[in-house]
């Protein structure tokens, strides 16, 4: 499958090396953009792991409490349509979370997602830590996640180091941790937010 560039025309990323924003985005457009999933309340660790050597590209976070957020520190996924807080994404229904997951996953790199169920306020508390976290330095995402992490019931021995790999490894070892592995051109990874790929072509897909 191509790789795509999503229609806003964002800069093209090396995955590896992570880059970091400072944006804030107005009251209204987080009201406007919250999305309150169905799903029981949990707390997901994605990561991005490179193929075929498994080296450690990228640690994300979500949150799935009273709304749903992710938090990507240092990261270079966004959309007009969903508005951003130093890191902090607003507005994750499933559409959007499955462009975030495809934005991830290509030839080169698969994306593990990791969720452990936790209470809404547990959920919720953690959704706190990283709004006030601030966004975070170049490479330092899965430091930004761990130290997240650390301050949240449960989550205390949350390493705080440079590696996402050390990360997820210590994420694997929680109670209840369910994982799925999504790889590059994933039918489950569908969605319809418009795209447009090298050739200019604008394409989409249907959300499932």
């Amino acid at each position: 499958m191509k790789r795509r560039v999503f229609l806003a025309a964002a800069m093209p990323v090396t995955l590896a090396a992570c880059g970091a924003q400072n944006i804030w985005a107005s009251d209204e457009r987080l009201r406007a953009a919250r999305y309150v999933s169905p799903e029981p309340p949990s707390i997901t660790l994605l990561t991005v792991i490179g193929i075929p050597r498994g080296e450690g590209g990228h640690s994300g976070l979500m949150f799935n409490g009273s709304q749903r957020v992710i938090y990507d520190p240092a990261g270079s996924w966004q959309h007009p349509q969903i508005p951003e807080r130093n890191d902090v994404l607003y507005g994750i229904n499933d559409n959007f979370k499955n462009f975030y997951i495809d934005y991830h996953a290509r030839s080169t790199y698969w994306v593990a997602e990791d969720t452990v169920p936790v209470t809404r306020e547990v959920a919720d508390l953690a959704i706190r830590r990283a709004e006030q976290n601030g966004s975070g330095n170049k490479s330092f995402c899965a430091v930004e996640s761990g130290k997240v992490l650390s301050g949240v019931p449960g989550f205390e021995g949350a390493p705080r180091g440079f590696s996402p790999l050390r990360l997820r490894a210590w994420f694997l070892t929680l109670p209840g941790v369910q994982s799925k592995r999504h790889e590059d051109g994933d039918p489950a990874n569908n969605h319809d937010v418009l795209l447009r790929q090298k050739d200019g072509q604008v394409v989409g897909y249907p959300r499932r």
